[in-house]
């Protein structure tokens, strides 16, 4: 299993306490690209093709941004399986 399937596994399992820096790096190692916000935001966006989802930067994540980024990543991974 690789490294960011660990990950994935391991933030499916308590999605409630996500730090921001580690939602990002399992994001970027699934292809997404993101986004740093304008000046004085606090907003991140994050893109893959047809895909985007704005997260704001707290730590913990609320669980609603995590859920949202675990759907994305689903969908990623199945079009690379199929």
């Amino acid at each position: 299993m690789a490294k960011r399937d660990k990950q994935l596994e391991r933030i499916k399992q308590q999605p409630t306490n996500v730090r921001f820096a580690t939602l990002d790096r399992l994001l970027r190692r699934y292809g997404f690209t993101v986004r740093h916000p304008a000046s004085g935001s606090s907003h991140y966006t994050v893109k893959r093709g047809r895909l985007t989802l704005t997260i704001p930067k707290h730590d913990p994540v609320r669980e609603v941004y995590v859920k949202k980024a675990l759907r994305m990543i689903d969908e990623v991974r199945h079009e690379e399986e199929a």
